[in-house]
């Protein structure tokens, strides 16, 4: 059973489908009554879920009365079968956050957002897991600890790089970036940048389309990560 497969290591295999989501329902208390709705989000360095909500929409209301909550991930688009395909709830606490770099990360994960992200009413929450319930398929459920899916290494040296690092591959290596699609990614080459960096690896952005490419190990510093992105050149250039 691979690292990266749900038998062998399903809490890896949670911490992906988080990482490569960007999109979930968010399930909040209305006063004694579930209410659902569908949002953005972008998984922090550590892979614990930011959402970035309006105080007037309904479920921040709710989530100032219980901020419990739940996020429903689905990653079962492509499956004839929705059914068959990968599913992950997240059970936590939405806490309210004012944080320059994590909206930062965010707001590179959904470029729109820029728009609205200043704005007086919108807050950026991060979400503090207790539990997670992985169904990958027929057969195979798991319930996982949250402190299981979220990684425990100290990511502070990474975190404070990565700016730099999106601004240097963005602006400098912008070849490299092209090839990481072309030859990795088998997509074409125009417009991708690279809008995120963590631990386990690199999120792309071409206008609406994004994806996600996979390091080898996991990297906690800039330069472990520059080793990291320069074997992914080499990888696309085999």
């Amino acid at each position: 059973m691979s690292k990266g497969s749900p038998e062998g290591n399903p809490a890896a295999f949670s911490r992906r489908l988080l990482r490569a989501g960007e999109r979930a329902a968010l399930a909040t208390n209305l006063q004694g009554a579930p209410y659902a709705s569908l949002v953005l989000f972008a998984a922090d360095l550590d892979a614990s879920p930011l959402l970035l909500l309006s105080d007037l929409a309904q479920h921040s209301r709710n989530i100032a009365f219980d901020p419990r909550i739940s996020l429903l991930l689905d990653a079962t688009e492509g499956y004839p079968d929705p059914l068959t395909g990968p599913r992950l709830t997240l059970i936590g606490w939405a806490e309210a956050i004012d944080d320059p770099r994590r909206l930062a990360r965010f707001t590179a994960h959904h470029p729109t957002s820029s728009i609205y992200s200043g704005f007086g009413d919108f807050r950026l929450y991060r979400v503090a897991l207790e539990r997670a319930h992985l169904v990958a398929g027929f057969g195979q459920i798991r319930w996982i600890e949250g402190r299981d899916v979220v990684l425990d290494s100290d990511t502070s040296a990474l975190a404070a790089a990565e700016q730099s690092i999106l601004k240097d591959m963005n602006e400098d290596h912008a070849d490299a970036i092209a090839n990481y699609a072309r030859h990795l990614l088998a997509r074409p080459t125009i417009g991708w940048r690279m809008t995120g960096i963590d631990p386990e690896g690199i999120d792309l952005r071409c206008q609406t389309e994004s994806a996600r490419l996979e390091f080898a190990a996991p990297v906690l510093s800039a330069e472990a990560a520059r080793a990291a992105l320069v074997q992914l050149a080499d990888d696309a250039r085999k």
